[in-house]
């Protein structure tokens, strides 16, 4: 899963995308260098970001999707029933919602009557202030139970159970050590019986692994090395920034595993 933010403020592209002609143009190089559906997003997530209002976002996200629409598989990263609905009118397949049906209470309304994809990811508290000294007792058991709840939520909601895919939120409302061990641990998820998304492309867990305590992005090197250990462990997509450098490395790592 390519990631095109259509924002100014995102934490390792912010900017780079925000022209709609430059984000169509990043989404289709992505699927020419492998990636298998494009992420687009129009409200920054990372931390300490502030809420970006629906008129906003939508300003920001249908012009992108309009070029794209049937040209490539889109995926809209939104968590308004407004602008997922938009995108699925626009050929948006899948809608990715790092609130997990808990930000707009008619968000799983719009992805079951457009028959769409779900992806329901953990995050501990909001993007303003998950990463003020986040705690758990078990971090993935938390996750894990978590997960299962919202999975159970948006069936009874109406949405297939066979067309959710779950997201344990890496960098969201985690420390370095949380992101880690939500790796390593990776089966205790996957055993919840849906497809894993993994997102550790250039999150700031990897440049602090690497020695610097006040990194906010990672490289693109951690970001292959992590994103090779979780498929080694069960994850079924990985949503990367780098699309090449992944599949390349992906592509070796399976050949390898046999």
């Amino acid at each position: 899963m390519g990631v095109v933010n259509v924002t100014p403020d995102s934490f390792s592209d912010g900017g780079v995308n925000l022209d709609p002609e430059d984000a169509a143009a990043s989404a289709r190089r992505m699927v020419a260098e492998g990636a298998a559906i494009v992420d687009i997003g129009g409200e920054s997530t990372r931390p300490g970001s502030e809420a970006v209002g629906l008129d906003e976002e939508l300003r920001r996200v249908v012009p992108v999707l309009e070029r794209l629409a049937g040209e490539v598989p889109v995926s809209i990263d939104t968590s308004k029933a407004g602008v997922a609905r938009r995108a699925v009118e626009l050929g948006a397949v899948l809608v990715n919602d790092v609130t997990a049906l808990r930000g707009d209470p008619r968000l799983a309304e719009v992805v079951a009557e457009a028959g769409a994809y779900l992806c329901l990811m953990h995050m501990l508290g909001e993007p303003r202030t998950m990463q003020r000294k986040p705690r758990y007792d078990d971090v993935v058991s938390e996750v894990a139970a978590f997960l299962e709840e919202r999975l159970v939520f948006a069936v009874e909601a109406g949405v297939p159970e066979e067309r959710i895919c779950l997201d344990p939120g890496i960098g969201f409302g985690k420390t370095v050590d949380h992101n880690f061990e939500l790796v390593r641990r990776l089966d205790e998820l996957t055993a919840l019986g849906r497809p894993v998304v993994v997102g550790f492309s250039r999150k700031s867990s990897l440049g602090k692994l690497l020695g610097d305590p006040d990194a906010v992005t990672g490289t693109t090197a951690a970001s292959v090395g992590a994103a090779v250990a979780a498929y080694e462990r069960g994850a079924t997509i990985l949503r990367v920034h780098d699309v090449r450098e992944h599949v390349e490395a992906l592509t070796a790592a399976a050949a390898a595993l046999g």
